[in-house]
This record gives C-alpha cells, structure tokens and sequence, in this order.
C-alpha cells in the first residue's frame, strides 16, 4: 500500500481551513487573513528571486506598488475593464520594472546587488511620497466592483488568486527553468558548464518576482480602497524579505507562513501594547540566522528532511563493481579529424605563463588523458578550452568550427562538456532533477536508468544531499553524458573514491566512447587509472608540453618520470 506525503495531508488540511475562514472567524480577522494571503503573494515574489535563483533583492514592495498604482489610475479613470483582469494588467505592469532592476543582477552579486535594489526602493519611495498615488489626494478610492466590496467575496478573490498563481509557480519550479534558477544559486560556473543560460535565468526570476509582487499590491488596493506610500516604504522590502528567506518562500508552506507573520505578529504585538519593532528584530535574527546556515528556510529544511527520510532505506553510495580488464590496452586513437582541437595556446597572468604553446587533440571515439604534477596547467587548460578563463592566444576548434570567443554556455551546448576538481552538483536537488537539468533535452526513463546503472548511481529520487562526495562526482558525470556530448572533459573524476573504486571508473571510462559515441579528456593523477582508461596521454609540466602518444610509450618517457620524480633531465 502507497504511504500517503503528510505534506500533501497538511496541505489539504491547511486549504480546507482557509476555505472555511469566512464562517470560523470575525470580519476583522478575515481581513487580516486576506491581508495574510497577499502578504505571501509578496513573500513568494522574494522567494523565487532570492530562494530559489539566489539574487538579493530588496526592492518587492516597489513592484508592489507599480501594481498598486495600476489599479489606482485604472479605478481613477474608470477603464471599462474587470478588476480581475486589472490585476494581471497591473502584475504584467511590474515586469518591465523588474527587467531593468534584473539588469544589474547581470553584473554584479551579493551585497552589491542587494545595495542597488534597495537604493531603486528609495527611489520609488521619494517619487510616491512627492506624487502619491492617482486619487489619494482627491479621495477616490479604488473600486474592485461591487460584488467585490463584499469582504467575503474579496476573500475568495484573493484566495482563488493565491492558489492559482501557487499552482503556476509550482509548475514553474518543477520546469527546467525553475531547475535552471537552483542550479545558478549553487554555482554560475556549474550551471554555464551545464548549458544553463544564467543570464536568462537570473532575468527571468526577477520578471516573475515583479510579476508576484506587482499582483500582491494591485490585490492590496483593491482591498484598502486607497493606497499611500506608508504601504510600499523600503523597510517593508526588508520586512518581507527576511521572513521570506527565514521560512523558505519560494515553497507555497513558506510563503503562507510568512504572510502569516508578517501580518499576524504584528497585530499580536499590538494587542499586547509592545513596541512593533520588536517583530522586525525576530524577523531579522531569523533571516540572519537563515543565511548563515546556508541550508535555505524552514520550509526548504523541512521537505530536504522528509525526502531524506523518504530515501531512507535506499542507497545512498555507488556501486562500482564489475570486472576490471587491466590486462586489455585501450582502443588506439583512429586516425581522422579529432572533434576537439587546441592549437598553440598560450596564457599568461602577468610574468607568469602558465601555459605556453599547448597543443591537444580528442579524437572521436577515444579517450585521451592530460596528465602533470600539481601546478603544471591542467586545469588552466581546461578552464581555457571551456570557456571560463581568458586565453592570450591560441585556438580552440570544436567538431571542425572555431569556438575560440564562444561562451561557456554556447560551448556546453555546441557538445563540449566538462567536470569539476571539486562537488558543484545541487544538494537540494534528486538525482533525477539534476541529471535532467543537465542533459537539457528530453530524457526518457530507460535512458536515466541505462545511465545511472552504467555509473552505479542509487536511485533517482534519492537527494544529492545525503550523498557522499565520490558519488556525487558520479552524478555530474551522469548528467554531463546524460546530454550526449562531442566532448567530455572530466577533472579528476576518481577524487573521493577508493582505489577499488577508482579502478572500476577507469574502466567505464574507456568504454564511454564506444558507448556514448563521445570523445574524453581524461585529468587524473593516479598512473594506474590513466594507464586502464587513456589511450593516449599528453603531458604538461610549467605549462609546456613534455610528451604525448601511446600511454605505455609516453608513462615511460624519461622526461614524464622526471616531471613527476623531480629528476632532472634535459629537454630536447
């Protein structure tokens, strides 16, 4: 028998109780409930920018009242349209707002974003409190119709209102954009090596976020009547920010708490004749503490426990096992046109050259290993030949086409894949989810389960959380295959691994040409891995090409043993 998600019990519950509000509760406490929902309409807004694609804004109540002002010159000049239409006008309103504010998210990051949304909140703040918003001054309030001057009808508006937009954003979060936004807060470098395109995705967020908030203020005027610039102060941004980071609002639990106390604690407060800054101090604390532990907010801790508990039972490690033919060479490179080229590749910081005149070739259906001791330009290399480092000169050729001044992100579409030294998979993400996000296409089932059965990986629905670290490294080879690939580069991929293990990933290696029609670059220190995975292997040593060919014939090389012994041999 099926377990039944408590989640899914709690929130039918939860849906059922606030559907029930108007016959439970006073006139006064359904208005502030009305006042909850749309409160956590505006935390929602914070949660897709900042919980989900991990931008700091501090401008939500700005969008609010963009929306808020819509309604306003709407109901003031009488436009023959339906509030509730109006209020989508009024959220699609905020958007543009939103991508100006986005714009700098481009560029900057962090604290410094964060300074420049709130300095746009100063700004909007000075302009409403100079003009006000479209019939304060003379008193004409704005009119929802008259069905909805109703308090009870207006409560079901907004209800109805809440759960669709809920419905939408959950959608939203479970597309590969939504998947995109995660992916950027963990890492941009990550998410560009995926093919994720983290210009559009941080855009993006921002546009739904003034979308959300540009809603939340166009329902707050239709339920005040008239609107001040007392509703929108920047200091409300930072109110309903830090509760939204503090419960994890980019989850539907998280955004109705927050609503929740941000409306209720204050009316609790004042009931009990305490001071209301007492409440921005808790709301505060708690955001602080939120991002301090790095592990998102109560509602994100909340559903990462219960799908860890869901796991609970399955396997959480690879399984690498099998045969290992040590005693069989790897294939030779077949002669032709190699699908990734670097020609002469120079780059220098300053004095230093940290690679100077490198040239390498992957072949079609081969594997080839870059081998050196530590500082020898290995990942100079690689950060170079993908795109996420400056070269000074030299050229990079993919399939034949010159990729040279091509992005990472253009790069990892166009075929060319790689790993990392150290974990940049998504934690809070499945296995599933990630190797889906990352082969950004259309995955079937049978093509996940011969993918994740090649590599040994536990089950999809088991959260890259509760992973150990060489697993993990398996995971983001996983989705760097899962995406069919030209190229794939894996950097140091055996890291975390025993040398079982290890041994046994070497092997997989060397079949993934003839089995995903890929070409490798293996980095890797251990000899006796490069020995069972590469074909052919380059050598690198102060950023100069010591030798290439066989694996047999160039690990016995003089000049290799002196690279790695520190014996002193003359180069020719």
């Amino acid at each position: 028998m099926r377990r039944v998600d408590p989640m899914v019990v709690l929130g039918l519950l939860a849906v059922v109780l606030v559907t029930a509000s108007p016959w439970l509760v006073t006139s006064y406490n359904l208005f502030l409930i009305t006042s909850a929902l749309i409160a956590a309409l505006a935390a929602r807004s914070v949660g897709i920018v900042t919980g989900a694609a991990g931008q700091l804004s501090l401008a939500t109540m700005s969008f609010a009242a963009v929306g808020g002002w819509v309604v306003s010159y709407g109901s003031q000049q009488e436009w023959p349209i339906p509030f509730p239409l109006l209020v989508v006008i009024a959220g699609l309103a905020a958007v543009p707002v939103g991508v100006l504010l986005g714009i700098p998210a481009l560029r900057v990051r962090g604290i410094n974003l964060a300074v420049v949304t709130l300095g746009f909140a100063a700004a909007v703040d000075t302009y409403l409190v100079r003009r006000s918003f479209p019939g304060a001054g003379e008193g004409i309030g704005i009119d929802p119709g008259e069905t909805l001057l109703d308090p009870v009808n207006y409560f079901f508006f907004t209800w109805a209102f809440f759960l669709v937009i809920s419905a939408g954003v959950a959608l939203l979060l479970r597309s590969r954009l939504g998947l995109a936004w995660r992916a950027v807060r963990s890492s941009e470098r990550a998410a560009a090596a995926m093919g994720v395109r983290v210009r559009t995705a941080k855009l993006s967020a921002f546009v739904v976020s003034a979308f959300l908030a540009g809603i939340s203020g166009a329902l707050l005027g239709g339920l005040n009547g008239l609107l001040s610039s007392e509703n929108f102060r920047p200091v409300l941004s930072l109110v309903v920010f830090a509760v939204a980071v503090m419960m994890g609002a980019q989850f539907v639990e998280g955004a109705v708490i927050a609503g929740a106390l941000t409306v209720f604690f204050p009316e609790l407060l004042r009931q009990l004749d305490l001071p209301q800054q007492i409440g921005d101090l808790v709301f505060a604390l708690g955001a602080i503490d939120a991002l301090r532990r790095g592990r998102g907010g109560l509602a994100e801790q909340i559903r990462s426990g219960m799908r860890a508990r869901r796991a609970r039972g399955e396997r959480t490690t690879a399984d690498l096992s099998g045969p290992v033919t040590g005693d069989v060479p790897p294939p030779p490179v077949e002669p032709g046109e190699p699908v990734l080229q670097v020609d002469d590749l120079v780059v220098r910081y300053g004095s230093v050259t940290a690679l100077d005149g490198v040239s390498l070739a992957v072949h079609p259906h081969a594997v080839t290993a870059l081998v050196g001791p530590n500082g020898a330009g290995k990942s100079t290399f690689v950060d170079v030949a993908t795109g996420f480092a400056p070269r000074t000169s030299g050229a990079v050729r993919l399939r034949g086409g010159d990729i040279t001044r091509t992005s990472a992100t253009d790069r990892a579409r166009a075929g060319l894949r790689r790993t990392f030294q150290t974990d940049r998979t998504i934690p809070e993400l499945t296995i599933e989810e990630y190797v889906r996000l990352a082969a950004g296409r259309r995955l079937t089932a049978a093509e996940f389960d011969e993918l994740r059965g090649f590599l040994g990986l536990p089950g999809g629905s088991v959260p890259i959380g509760s992973l150990d670290i060489g697993t993990r490294r398996l995971v983001e080879i996983c989705g760097a295959l899962a995406s069919r690939p030209a190229v794939l580069l894996l950097d140091e991929p055996a890291a975390g691994l025993a040398q079982s293990e290890s041994l046994v990933l070497a092997e997989r290696i060397r079949q993934m040409p003839a089995r995903f029609g890929v070409g490798v670059l293996l980095i890797e220190h251990d000899m006796e891995h490069v020995q069972l995975a590469a074909g052919t292997v380059t050598v690198l040593d102060f950023g100069q090409l010591v030798a290439a060919g066989p694996t047999a014939q160039v690990l016995a090389d003089p000049k290799v043993v002196a690279a790695y012994l520190g014996e002193e041999v003359e180069l020719s």
